[in-house]
This record gives structure tokens, C-alpha cells and sequence, in this order.
């Protein structure tokens, strides 16, 4: 099936490493960092793991696109994930109004609990609850499906502009407020953002989401397993450095520590701003570079990482987001003196998780900007100001997670804070952007990458490509895939384990 060299250890590499792998491809994968994983990566702090990214997953429930996709590579038994609870699904904290929404999980208890506060507004509800389902019901490769393309098509009414696809819906202003509380989750801005973005990660978490028990690089350590068993190879601290080509035609990739790769395809994972700093300008058309260079990036965010005493804070079976007014979940990423305007609240479950949370994590969204005058630093070396600035940002967060906790502050033990320019350093995401290009609805081309391009043997995946996150990036790794492998041949291969699940079942 011959061989592929993957630049990028982060989800999207490793995804696309072990589904190639399956089919018999040779896989090589290379990671500038220690670690796999990108987003997956963990880290521990006075003897306590916290997860760098993927706080919250969706797509893992029982019939999950990402589940189907797990049972394939025959890791969907050896998953260490926690369900959101039955209860509360997701919880909304408005602090203007003072009112928390707790949100129950499938279609009827997401229209119940909304219309609980809006009971005049049922119908609408139910309507733009419908017409999310809807929409992601449309679209193949969402749903794992055979289709003709390889870039998933979009019904017409996906892709005007996500507030005003809300808007359609109901013309109660604090009920659109609400509606919009998930466009943090993929950073959706207003007059921007698609409404197909919107419904896909919506419905995502409508049907329930996931987290990682005791740290998410134990999944990663998942995805390099397949890799490996299949007698491909993951090498860390190393990193491409030089991407030859010759006519439209990769040749070989140097690579930091001295090695010449060479392999029948080339598969970019990491941002396309780093894949064409490795490579001659004339190497791709120049429409495309400037097409990559003109794309806008999502925002970033500003993370607190707390270690809590011991029996002092009650574990919380859902993630908890706090928004400062319900009109600021489109400006939510803006750098305004009202910062944070919102953020993700979580207590990650752990191995033996009982009724006491050992630990904390919040992540504020927050432009690149913000950091800009420490642009030019590396981690450790950012100076005093840097680290008094930090503090500062970790105070405000702390004081807004007071009111929707009281009493926080005196179960802390410990607290660490991780800046845009972490995730700009450690996931290799230019701007530290935390969702890849900004999808703009009023021009897709630009923002909308197909995984093949101009280099007829380097394809491209990611969460540049196609949707973002936990859910889009492996979807995107079955589309790369099968550039290589041929047109629904992963997809069909996916279907028949879940067929064969469900027979046993």
C-alpha cells in the first residue's frame, strides 16, 4: 500500500497515522515536540495531571461518528472517558441576569430544559433544534456516509451567517443571547461564522459529551499504538526543517535531528503558515500562499490550572460555561478591558473519581494580541512583566469564577496559568489560534481547504481543514486517507464494524 511520512504528532496527524496504518501504509510520523497529541497532550503539576486542550469531547457516546471511528481501529474498548451527566448535559451561567441554565442532553431534553425558562418560545425552540439536527443530518462525512467528494457539501442554508441563522429562529433577544452560549466551543464570531459550524458542534454536544479520565495523552498513547502494532513509527523532539520538491513533487523531508525522509506521500498536519515556511516559494502557486496568507485565525485563550484541597470542592459531572452577558458569546474572544467576558469551568474526572474534585481548569478565550509584545519570547524566558501580567489575568478570571462558585478561592491549593503563546508554542498553531482559520461565510474558498493540493503527492489535514476539534479533525483524517486509499473506502470499512457491533448487540 506504500508509505507515508506525516508531519505533526497532534490529533490530526496521529488520526490520519492510524487509519492509514490499518490499510497497510507504511506510516512515519514526526513530532517537533516530547510529547504526541497537540491538544492531546497533558501535563502534571504538583502531582496532579491536567489536560492542555481537550477538555470536552463529544461524538463518543454509543452511536458516536468518533466512536464508529475508535471501533474500527479497535481501540474503542481500551478508552478511558467519562459520560456528562444525566442530569445536567452543559450548564449556562448568564451573570447579567444572574440565571444558570442546566441543559439535559438528546433532543427532547435540550428543547425541555430551554423551553423551561422561555415557556412562550417552545415552538421556536423545537424549530431551531430541528433544524440543527437537521443540517447535520445533511452532511456525509458528519455522519460517516459514502459520498462522491472528498470536501463535504453544505446545504445552502449552512452557510449563511450563524447568528442569523439563530435569529430565524426566535426574535426574543435573551433567548438568542442563550442559543449562542456554544460559540466559544468552535470561536464563532458574529456575521462570520457559518451556520453549518454552529449545528455541527451544537447537536455534537446535544447528544452528550465526553471526557478523559486521568489525562487525554492516554488517548493519544491509543492512536500511537495502532501506528506502531502496524509497524509504522512515531519519533518526538524531532521536526521537518526542509521540504524538497521538484516539480510539483516532493523529493524528501529533512528533518532537525539529520534524517532524509522519503515515502510515496506526505501528509501536513500542522498549521499551513509552518508548511509553507518549510518549502520553496515557487513550490505551490503563488494564489494559494497568498490565499494561506490572508486567512484569519481563530482566536486563542488564557487557561488557569487549579490543584483544589483535599474534600473541599464537589466534583461537577458536566462542564459549566459562564458568560458574561448573552450578547458576548460572539465578542467573547475580543481583547476588551471587560476581559474575560466568559470562560469553561471543569473539574476533570480521575481514575477513582468519588464526590471530592482534585482539580480545576478554566479557559478564557483571548486574542493572540494580548500577548504580541512578548511575541518574540520562549517559554520560561518571558520576564517579569510577562509573569505579573499573567497574574493579573489569572486574579480576573479567578474573581468572575467566584460568582459562580463562591467560596473557590479557599479550596485552592495551587494555581498555574498557560497564556496564547503556550498553545502558540507547544501546539505549533500560529497565533496560538485555538480552532485553526476563522470559517467566514461570506467567503468559504478562502478559509476551506481540500486535503489534496498542487504537490501531487502532499495532502493536508488537521483543523484547518474541513471542521475543528475533537470531532472535525478525525473526519478530516478519513478524507486524507482516502486521497490515498481511494473514495469511500475507510468510510465503508467504518460501517461494517458498526454494522457487525450492532449485530452483536
Amino acid at each position: 500500500m506504500g508509505s507515508a511520512v506525516i508531519i505533526g504528532g497532534g490529533l490530526g496527524g496521529l488520526f490520519t497515522g492510524a487509519i492509514l496504518s490499518r490499510e497497510g501504509v507504511k506510516v512515519t510520523v514526526i513530532e517537533k515536540n516530547a510529547t504526541i497529541g497537540g491538544g492531546l497532550q497533558s501535563f502534571t503539576r504538583g502531582g496532579v495531571t491536567f489536560d492542555t486542550g481537550m477538555h470536552i469531547v463529544g461524538g463518543l457516546g454509543p452511536d458516536g461518528n468518533i466512536r464508529k471511528i475508535c471501533r474500527y481501529l479497535g481501540i474503542e474498548g481500551q478508552m478511558e472517558i467519562r459520560d456528562t451527566g444525566s442530569e445536567c448535559n452543559e450548564s449556562v451561567y448568564i451573570a447579567k441576569d444572574g440565571i444558570r441554565y442546566d441543559l439535559r442532553k438528546g433532543r427532547n431534553g435540550f428543547i425541555d430544559s430551554i423551553s423551561a425558562h422561555f415557556p412562550a418560545e417552545r415552538e421556536n425552540i423545537a424549530r431551531y433544534t430541528d433544524a440543527m439536527l437537521a443540517m447535520a443530518d445533511s452532511i456525509d462525512l458528519y455522519n460517516i456516509r459514502p459520498s462522491r467528494s472528498l470536501t463535504p457539501a453544505i446545504p445552502p442554508d449552512g452557510l449563511m451567517a450563524a447568528n442569523d441563522f439563530i435569529a430565524s429562529h426566535t426574535r426574543n433577544e435573551r433567548l438568542r443571547g442563550l442559543l449562542a452560549y456554544i460559540a466559544p466551543r468552535y470561536g464563532g464570531l458574529a456575521g462570520v461564522t457559518p451556520a453549518y459550524v454552529h449545528c455541527l458542534i451544537n447537536v455534537l454536544f446535544i447528544r452528550g459529551g465526553s471526557r478523559f479520565v486521568g489525562g487525554s495523552h492516554r488517548f493519544a498513547d491509543l492512536l500511537r499504538g495502532v501506528i506502531e502494532k502496524s509497524g509504522g513509527k512515531v519519533t518526538t523532539s524531532d521536526a521537518a526543517t526542509r521540504i524538497e520538491t521538484e516539480d510539483r513533487h516532493i523529493t524528501a523531508i529533512a528533518t532537525r535531528k539529520g534524517e532524509r525522509l522519503t515515502a510515496d506521500w506526505y501528509i501536513s498536519s500542522i498549521h499551513p503558515c509552518a508548511l509553507l515556511s518549510l518549502m520553496d516559494e515557487k513550490a505551490l502557486p503563488k494564489a494559494f500562499r497568498t490565499r494561506i496568507g490572508e486567512a484569519g485565525n481563530s482566536y486563542s485563550a488564557f487557561s488557569v490550572f487549579i490543584k483544589l484541597k483535599e474534600h473541599s470542592f464537589r466534583y461537577i459531572d458536566h462542564p459549566e460555561y459562564y458568560i458574561s452577558n448573552g450578547g458576548d458569546a460572539w465578542s467573547i474572544g475580543d481583547g476588551s478591558p471587560e476581559w474575560p467576558k466568559g470562560f469553561l469551568f471543569m473539574t476533570p474526572p480521575d481514575d477513582t473519581q468519588g464526590e471530592w474534585a482534585r482539580r480545576a481548569q478554566l479557559t478564557a478565550p483571548m486574542p493572540f494580541a494580548d500577548t504580541a509584545k512578548w511575541e518574540g519570547t520562549t517559554s520560561g524566558r518571558r520576564g517579569a512583566e510577562y509573569e505579573d501580567w499573567k497574574k493579573e489575568m489569572t486574579r480576573r478570571v479567578l474573581e468572575k469564577a467566584e460568582t459562580l462558585h463562591p467560596g473557590l478561592s479557599a479550596s485552592i491549593e495551587a494555581a498555574w496559568a498557560a497564556s496564547p503563546l503556550t498553545i502558540r508554542d507547544y501546539y505549533g498553531a500560529k497565533d496560538g489560534t485555538m480552532y485553526g482559520f476563522v470559517k467566514d461565510c461570506r467567503n468559504m474558498a478562502a478559509t476551506q481547504l481540500p486535503v489534496a493540493t498542487k504537490i501531487d503527492n502532499l495532502l493536508l489535514t488537521g483543523q484547518c481543514v474541513n471542521l475543528h476539534g475533537f470531532c472535525g479533525v478525525p473526519l478530516t483524517a478519513i478524507s486524507t486517507a482516502e486521497a490515498i486509499l481511494g473514495r469511500n473506502a475507510v468510510t465503508d470499512k467504518i460501517n461494517g464494524s458498526a454494522r457487525r457491533q450492532s449485530n452483536q448487540c
